[in-house]
């Protein structure tokens, strides 16, 4: 399957996950979000993709305008799509529910505070509940951190920790924490990996 855009299939918002429809736990984001960027996919998903939070997005854009305006998570031109197609790539398109750590867009593009992460956990919790995946993908520091937050395990150095399962007993699953996708050749290079060669690394750890 080629990596077009034209085959990349954009999320039904009818397929939202709406949990608290006008969640209003975070007074700043609520100023700031649009639209509440809801998770998307199938409820037995073997895998489970969790971001930070929904960006800026482009109002204008025609399809791919972002969870801050579609309502639905990684539907951004940039990161959104890079991540559907790294997932649909790796043969999980079918098989994959993509949501955020947080479901509000922070203004500014800022990152979530620790008290919002924390508002937002449960929410997180139940789409782990409703789903119950067996690999858990977190896609940057934040999204790891508030993962790992249910075990209690500090995050103490991203780099050292991507592509490297954790196992997360309290949750039942296993967290394969990788690059952001906004930050992926900055940091591959770091890590001394080739595209293929992180790829590779991820497929290794999904069920």
């Amino acid at each position: 399957m080629t990596g077009s855009e034209d085959s990349l299939r954009h999320p039904d918002p009818e397929d939202r996950l709406v949990l608290d429809p006008g969640c209003s736990r975070c007074p700043a984001l609520v100023e700031s979000r649009t639209r509440i960027s809801w998770g998307t996919g199938p409820r037995d998903a073997s895998v489970l993709v969790v971001g930070e939070a929904p960006g800026a997005g482009d109002a204008d854009a025609e399809t791919w305008r972002g969870g801050n305006h579609t309502g639905c998570a990684y539907t951004s031109r940039h990161s959104g799509r890079r991540i559907r197609r790294l997932i649909r790539d790796l043969g999980y398109g079918d098989d994959c529910f993509l949501t955020n750590a947080a479901k509000c867009h922070p203004e500014s593009d800022r990152d979530p505070t620790d008290e919002e992460l924390a508002n937002c956990r449960g929410h997180l919790e139940t789409e782990l509940d409703v789903v119950d995946p067996e690999v858990v993908v977190t896609t940057g520091k934040h999204a790891t951190a508030t993962l790992l937050a249910f075990e209690g395990i500090e995050l103490d150095g991203f780099l050292d920790a991507v592509c490297e399962p954790i196992e997360c007993p309290t949750l039942g699953v296993t967290c394969l924490p990788i690059l952001h996708p906004s930050y992926r050749e900055v940091w591959l290079s770091r890590l001394g990996l080739s595209p293929e060669e992180y790829r590779e690394r991820i497929a290794a750890e999904l069920p």
